[in-house]
C-alpha cells in the first residue's frame, strides 16, 4: 500500500510538472488567449469598416446626392448646368531663376 501511494504521488508530481513547465501547458493558455483577444479587437475594427462599407453602398444605391458626390470627388465630373472653374498658380521670377540656378 506505501508503494502504491507512492508511486502514485509521483504520477500526480509528473502531471503538474508538464502543467506548469510544459510548452503546452499554462503558457500556452496564455498565450491563446491574448492571441483571441487581438483576433476580437481586429474583428472589431474590420466589423464597423464594413458596416460604414454598407452604409456607403446604401447611400450609392438609394440616394442621388451620394452618387453625385462620388461622381465629383472621383471621376471630376459636372453637372450640366454648372461651371468649371480651374485656378492655376502663378509663376514667380524669383521662383524660376532659382531652379535655373540649382540646374546649373
Amino acid at each position: 500500500m506505501k508503494w502504491f501511494a507512492l508511486s502514485l504521488g509521483i504520477v500526480v508530481l509528473l502531471l503538474q510538472y508538464r502543467l506548469w513547465m510544459s510548452a503546452d501547458g499554462v503558457r500556452e493558455l496564455g498565450r491563446l488567449e491574448e492571441a483571441v483577444q487581438k483576433q476580437r479587437a481586429e474583428n472589431e475594427t474590420l466589423a464597423n469598416r464594413n458596416a460604414q462599407l454598407a452604409a456607403e453602398v446604401r447611400d450609392l444605391k438609394k440616394g442621388v446626392t451620394a452618387l453625385e458626390e462620388r461622381a465629383r470627388s472621383d471621376l471630376g465630373m459636372i453637372a450640366d448646368n454648372e461651371t468649371f472653374y480651374q485656378v492655376v498658380p502663378q509663376n514667380n521670377d524669383n521662383d524660376s531663376s532659382r531652379t535655373r540656378t540649382a540646374a546649373r
